[in-house]
Protein backbone atom coordinates (compact mmCIF):
# COMPACT_ATOMS: atom_id res chain seq x y z
CA UNK A 1 0.00 0.00 0.00
CA UNK A 2 1.49 3.21 -0.93
CA UNK A 3 2.51 5.89 1.84
CA UNK A 4 0.24 9.07 1.06
CA UNK A 5 3.04 11.18 3.00
CA UNK A 6 5.70 10.04 0.69
CA UNK A 7 3.41 11.39 -2.36
CA UNK A 8 2.81 14.16 -0.43
CA UNK A 9 6.55 14.75 -0.39
CA UNK A 10 6.73 14.01 -4.12
CA UNK A 11 3.94 16.19 -5.24
CA UNK A 12 5.41 19.01 -2.91
CA UNK A 13 8.91 19.30 -4.35
CA UNK A 14 7.30 19.08 -8.06
CA UNK A 15 4.59 22.43 -7.27
CA UNK A 16 7.44 24.30 -5.56
CA UNK A 17 10.16 23.56 -7.83
CA UNK A 18 12.54 22.06 -4.90
CA UNK A 19 13.03 20.57 -1.78
CA UNK A 20 13.32 23.90 0.08
CA UNK A 21 10.05 25.04 -0.87
CA UNK A 22 8.61 21.71 -0.77
CA UNK A 23 9.54 21.76 3.40
CA UNK A 24 8.23 24.92 3.57
CA UNK A 25 5.02 24.32 2.71
CA UNK A 26 4.80 21.00 4.21
CA UNK A 27 6.53 22.25 7.65
CA UNK A 28 9.01 19.87 7.86
CA UNK A 29 12.85 20.05 7.23
CA UNK A 30 14.00 19.71 4.29
CA UNK A 31 16.44 15.97 4.83
CA UNK A 32 12.82 15.20 5.77
CA UNK A 33 11.22 16.10 2.41
CA UNK A 34 14.45 13.86 0.95
CA UNK A 35 14.08 10.51 3.01
CA UNK A 36 10.26 10.23 2.10
CA UNK A 37 11.47 11.10 -1.69
CA UNK A 38 14.01 8.04 -1.17
CA UNK A 39 11.42 6.10 1.00
CA UNK A 40 9.37 6.34 -1.89
CA UNK A 41 11.77 5.37 -4.66
CA UNK A 42 12.85 2.52 -2.33
CA UNK A 43 9.55 0.93 -1.94
CA UNK A 44 9.09 1.51 -5.64
CA UNK A 45 11.98 0.23 -6.89
CA UNK A 46 12.56 3.32 -9.26
CA UNK A 47 13.35 7.38 -9.34
CA UNK A 48 10.12 9.14 -9.72
CA UNK A 49 12.34 12.49 -9.76
CA UNK A 50 14.87 13.51 -12.35
CA UNK A 51 16.97 15.92 -9.80
CA UNK A 52 17.23 18.59 -11.93
CA UNK A 53 16.37 22.56 -11.01
CA UNK A 54 13.44 22.59 -10.62
CA UNK A 55 13.25 18.96 -10.27
CA UNK A 56 11.00 16.82 -12.85
CA UNK A 57 8.92 13.73 -12.18
CA UNK A 58 9.71 10.75 -13.91
CA UNK A 59 6.97 8.60 -16.09
CA UNK A 60 6.30 6.76 -12.53
CA UNK A 61 6.00 9.98 -10.65
CA UNK A 62 4.02 11.77 -13.43
CA UNK A 63 1.74 8.34 -13.12
CA UNK A 64 2.00 8.49 -9.08
CA UNK A 65 1.26 12.59 -9.34
CA UNK A 66 -1.61 11.56 -11.15
CA UNK A 67 -2.97 8.85 -9.03
CA UNK A 68 -2.75 11.35 -6.03
CA UNK A 69 -4.61 14.16 -7.66
CA UNK A 70 -7.40 11.52 -8.17
CA UNK A 71 -7.38 10.64 -4.40
CA UNK A 72 -7.35 14.16 -3.18
CA UNK A 73 -11.01 14.49 -5.83
CA UNK A 74 -12.49 11.33 -3.73
CA UNK A 75 -11.47 12.83 -0.45
CA UNK A 76 -13.39 16.16 -0.77
CA UNK A 77 -16.14 13.95 -2.25
CA UNK A 78 -16.08 11.93 0.93
CA UNK A 79 -15.08 15.30 2.98
CA UNK A 80 -12.51 13.11 4.82
CA UNK A 81 -11.36 16.02 6.66
CA UNK A 82 -14.46 16.79 8.29
CA UNK A 83 -14.65 13.51 9.39
CA UNK A 84 -10.88 13.33 11.34
CA UNK A 85 -11.83 14.73 14.48
CA UNK A 86 -8.67 16.99 14.80
CA UNK A 87 -9.42 18.96 11.77
CA UNK A 88 -11.56 22.05 11.77
CA UNK A 89 -14.70 21.53 10.36
CA UNK A 90 -14.47 25.41 8.73
CA UNK A 91 -11.08 24.20 7.05
CA UNK A 92 -11.51 24.87 3.58
CA UNK A 93 -10.82 22.33 0.86
CA UNK A 94 -7.91 22.80 -0.84
CA UNK A 95 -8.30 22.92 -4.75
CA UNK A 96 -5.41 23.38 -7.43
CA UNK A 97 -6.37 25.46 -10.84
CA UNK A 98 -4.12 26.20 -13.70
CA UNK A 99 -5.06 28.67 -15.60
CA UNK A 100 -4.22 30.84 -18.26
CA UNK A 101 -3.18 34.67 -16.97
CA UNK A 102 -6.13 36.90 -18.94
CA UNK A 103 -8.69 34.26 -18.06
CA UNK A 104 -7.37 35.09 -14.18
CA UNK A 105 -7.55 38.67 -15.40
CA UNK A 106 -10.98 38.80 -16.98
CA UNK A 107 -13.87 36.42 -16.42
CA UNK A 108 -12.22 33.23 -13.82
CA UNK A 109 -12.58 35.66 -10.39
CA UNK A 110 -16.42 36.39 -11.33
CA UNK A 111 -16.63 32.52 -11.71
CA UNK A 112 -15.11 31.57 -8.77
CA UNK A 113 -16.84 34.25 -6.60
CA UNK A 114 -20.18 33.29 -7.31
CA UNK A 115 -19.21 29.35 -6.01
CA UNK A 116 -17.98 31.17 -2.63
CA UNK A 117 -21.78 32.47 -1.96
CA UNK A 118 -23.53 29.18 -2.94
CA UNK A 119 -21.54 26.06 -1.48
CA UNK A 120 -21.45 26.08 2.34
CA UNK A 121 -18.10 23.86 2.19
CA UNK A 122 -15.77 26.45 1.24
CA UNK A 123 -13.05 25.52 -1.30
CA UNK A 124 -9.37 27.16 -1.07
CA UNK A 125 -8.09 28.16 -4.49
CA UNK A 126 -4.16 27.88 -5.15
CA UNK A 127 -4.25 29.04 -8.68
CA UNK A 128 -1.04 28.44 -11.02
CA UNK A 129 -0.89 31.35 -13.75
CA UNK A 130 0.14 29.24 -17.02
CA UNK A 131 0.19 29.95 -20.82
CA UNK A 132 -3.55 27.94 -22.03
CA UNK A 133 -1.02 26.68 -24.76
CA UNK A 134 0.72 24.71 -21.70
CA UNK A 135 -1.23 24.34 -18.63
CA UNK A 136 -2.61 21.03 -20.21
CA UNK A 137 0.94 19.42 -19.04
CA UNK A 138 0.48 20.59 -15.61
CA UNK A 139 -2.85 18.06 -15.67
CA UNK A 140 -0.54 15.43 -17.46
CA UNK A 141 1.75 15.82 -14.83
CA UNK A 142 -0.65 15.45 -11.94
CA UNK A 143 0.18 18.67 -10.43
CA UNK A 144 -3.43 20.53 -10.31
CA UNK A 145 -6.99 19.08 -9.58
CA UNK A 146 -8.23 21.24 -12.86
CA UNK A 147 -6.60 23.11 -15.47
CA UNK A 148 -7.90 25.26 -18.08
CA UNK A 149 -6.02 24.65 -21.34
CA UNK A 150 -6.99 25.41 -25.09
CA UNK A 151 -6.49 21.79 -25.58
CA UNK A 152 -9.70 20.21 -26.17
CA UNK A 153 -7.88 16.18 -25.33
CA UNK A 154 -8.38 15.08 -22.17
CA UNK A 155 -5.72 13.91 -20.30
CA UNK A 156 -5.51 10.13 -19.10
CA UNK A 157 -8.11 9.49 -16.37
CA UNK A 158 -9.61 13.00 -17.62
CA UNK A 159 -12.67 14.84 -18.86
CA UNK A 160 -13.05 18.19 -20.28
CA UNK A 161 -16.04 20.49 -20.91
CA UNK A 162 -15.95 22.99 -23.54
CA UNK A 163 -16.30 27.04 -21.82
CA UNK A 164 -15.95 29.17 -24.63
CA UNK A 165 -13.25 31.06 -26.61
CA UNK A 166 -11.15 34.84 -25.58
CA UNK A 167 -11.51 36.81 -28.88
CA UNK A 168 -8.07 38.86 -29.14
CA UNK A 169 -7.74 41.90 -31.26
CA UNK A 170 -4.38 43.79 -32.64
CA UNK A 171 -4.06 47.02 -30.77
CA UNK A 172 -2.09 49.72 -30.07
CA UNK A 173 -1.79 53.14 -28.68
CA UNK A 174 -1.80 56.86 -30.45
CA UNK A 175 1.31 57.80 -29.30
CA UNK A 176 2.74 54.63 -30.66
CA UNK A 177 1.52 54.74 -34.21
CA UNK A 178 2.73 58.22 -34.07
CA UNK A 179 6.32 57.83 -33.13
CA UNK A 180 6.67 55.06 -35.56
CA UNK A 181 5.07 56.97 -38.24
CA UNK A 182 2.97 53.98 -38.95
CA UNK A 183 0.60 54.09 -42.01
CA UNK A 184 1.04 50.53 -43.00
CA UNK A 185 0.55 46.97 -41.32
CA UNK A 186 3.62 45.81 -43.37
CA UNK A 187 5.41 47.60 -40.72
CA UNK A 188 4.54 45.65 -37.44
CA UNK A 189 7.46 43.08 -38.19
CA UNK A 190 9.91 45.46 -37.63
CA UNK A 191 8.21 47.62 -34.85
CA UNK A 192 8.75 46.55 -31.05
CA UNK A 193 6.01 44.00 -30.31
CA UNK A 194 5.00 42.80 -26.96
CA UNK A 195 4.63 39.40 -25.99
CA UNK A 196 3.01 37.93 -22.55
CA UNK A 197 5.75 35.24 -22.38
CA UNK A 198 7.94 32.87 -24.64
CA UNK A 199 4.82 31.05 -25.25
CA UNK A 200 3.09 33.65 -26.55
CA UNK A 201 2.37 33.12 -30.22
CA UNK A 202 -0.86 35.15 -30.31
CA UNK A 203 1.65 38.14 -32.19
CA UNK A 204 3.46 35.96 -34.17
CA UNK A 205 -0.03 34.18 -35.72
CA UNK A 206 -1.61 38.02 -36.65
CA UNK A 207 1.48 38.94 -38.47
CA UNK A 208 1.45 35.46 -40.74
CA UNK A 209 -2.37 36.12 -41.61
CA UNK A 210 -1.93 39.42 -42.43
CA UNK A 211 1.76 39.48 -44.30
CA UNK A 212 2.91 36.59 -43.75
CA UNK A 213 5.98 37.82 -41.68
CA UNK A 214 7.24 37.29 -37.73
CA UNK A 215 8.01 39.89 -35.03
CA UNK A 216 11.46 40.85 -35.18
CA UNK A 217 11.37 43.02 -32.04
CA UNK A 218 9.51 41.67 -28.91
CA UNK A 219 9.58 43.21 -25.23
CA UNK A 220 8.52 40.15 -22.96
CA UNK A 221 5.80 41.62 -20.65
CA UNK A 222 4.44 38.82 -18.06
CA UNK A 223 1.58 40.80 -16.43
CA UNK A 224 -2.25 40.89 -18.17
CA UNK A 225 -3.14 44.41 -16.63
CA UNK A 226 0.44 45.81 -17.12
CA UNK A 227 0.00 44.40 -20.53
CA UNK A 228 -2.81 46.80 -21.52
CA UNK A 229 -0.90 49.74 -19.57
CA UNK A 230 2.69 48.80 -21.66
CA UNK A 231 -0.07 49.49 -24.58
CA UNK A 232 -1.04 52.49 -23.38
CA UNK A 233 2.01 53.89 -22.81
CA UNK A 234 3.54 53.19 -26.02
CA UNK A 235 6.20 50.47 -25.23
CA UNK A 236 4.67 48.36 -28.31
CA UNK A 237 1.59 46.82 -29.88
CA UNK A 238 0.21 43.55 -29.04
CA UNK A 239 -3.17 41.20 -29.05
CA UNK A 240 -5.32 42.09 -26.06
CA UNK A 241 -8.55 40.31 -24.97
CA UNK A 242 -11.31 42.33 -26.06
CA UNK A 243 -12.71 41.82 -22.32
CA UNK A 244 -10.02 44.00 -21.35
CA UNK A 245 -10.47 46.81 -23.88
CA UNK A 246 -13.20 48.04 -21.80
CA UNK A 247 -14.41 52.16 -22.95
CA UNK A 248 -10.03 52.18 -24.35
CA UNK A 249 -11.17 52.81 -27.76
CA UNK A 250 -13.47 55.13 -26.99
CA UNK A 251 -11.75 57.46 -25.05
CA UNK A 252 -8.64 57.12 -27.56
CA UNK A 253 -6.47 55.78 -25.41
CA UNK A 254 -5.87 52.73 -27.78
CA UNK A 255 -6.57 51.87 -31.29
CA UNK A 256 -8.00 48.97 -32.72
CA UNK A 257 -5.22 48.51 -36.20
CA UNK A 258 -7.12 46.32 -37.73
CA UNK A 259 -10.83 46.30 -37.04
CA UNK A 260 -11.98 43.50 -39.57
CA UNK A 261 -9.28 41.09 -37.81
CA UNK A 262 -9.74 39.14 -34.75
CA UNK A 263 -8.35 35.76 -33.52
CA UNK A 264 -10.01 33.50 -30.98
CA UNK A 265 -8.62 31.52 -28.34
CA UNK A 266 -10.92 28.20 -27.25
CA UNK A 267 -10.80 27.25 -24.31
CA UNK A 268 -11.90 23.98 -22.22
CA UNK A 269 -11.94 22.82 -18.66
CA UNK A 270 -9.80 19.55 -17.45
CA UNK A 271 -10.83 17.88 -14.86
CA UNK A 272 -10.69 14.49 -13.19
CA UNK A 273 -12.82 11.65 -14.10
CA UNK A 274 -13.00 11.56 -9.69
CA UNK A 275 -14.64 15.39 -10.18
CA UNK A 276 -15.82 15.45 -6.15
CA UNK A 277 -19.56 17.36 -5.91
CA UNK A 278 -18.15 20.13 -4.96
CA UNK A 279 -15.69 20.47 -7.98
CA UNK A 280 -18.42 19.55 -10.03
CA UNK A 281 -20.24 22.78 -8.92
CA UNK A 282 -17.23 24.89 -9.35
CA UNK A 283 -17.35 23.74 -13.19
CA UNK A 284 -21.35 24.34 -13.77
CA UNK A 285 -20.71 27.96 -12.37
CA UNK A 286 -17.53 28.28 -14.38
CA UNK A 287 -19.25 27.22 -17.30
CA UNK A 288 -22.35 29.19 -16.91
CA UNK A 289 -19.94 32.80 -16.02
CA UNK A 290 -17.93 31.94 -19.41
CA UNK A 291 -20.93 31.57 -21.36
CA UNK A 292 -21.85 34.79 -20.47
CA UNK A 293 -18.09 36.35 -21.19
CA UNK A 294 -16.53 34.36 -23.81
CA UNK A 295 -16.85 34.01 -27.57
CA UNK A 296 -18.58 30.66 -28.86
CA UNK A 297 -15.92 27.90 -30.25
CA UNK A 298 -16.55 27.93 -33.78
Amino acid sequence: MIDYQLLNALSAVISEGGFEKASKKLFITQSAVSRRIHQLEAKLGEPVLIRTQPPTPTALGKRLLNHLQQVLQLEVALNVEALNEHTDLNTPLSVKLAANADSLATWLPEALAVLDTELACKLRFEVISEDQSIAHKRMKDGEVMVCISSSPEPVNGGLVSPLGAIRYKAIASPDFIKQHKLTELSQLAHLPCLVFSEYDKLQHQFLEDINGSAPLFTHIYPSSEGFKQAMIAGLGYGLLPTLQLGDSLIKGELVDLFPEYYIDTPLYWHYWQTESPQLKTLRKFALQVAGKRLEPIK
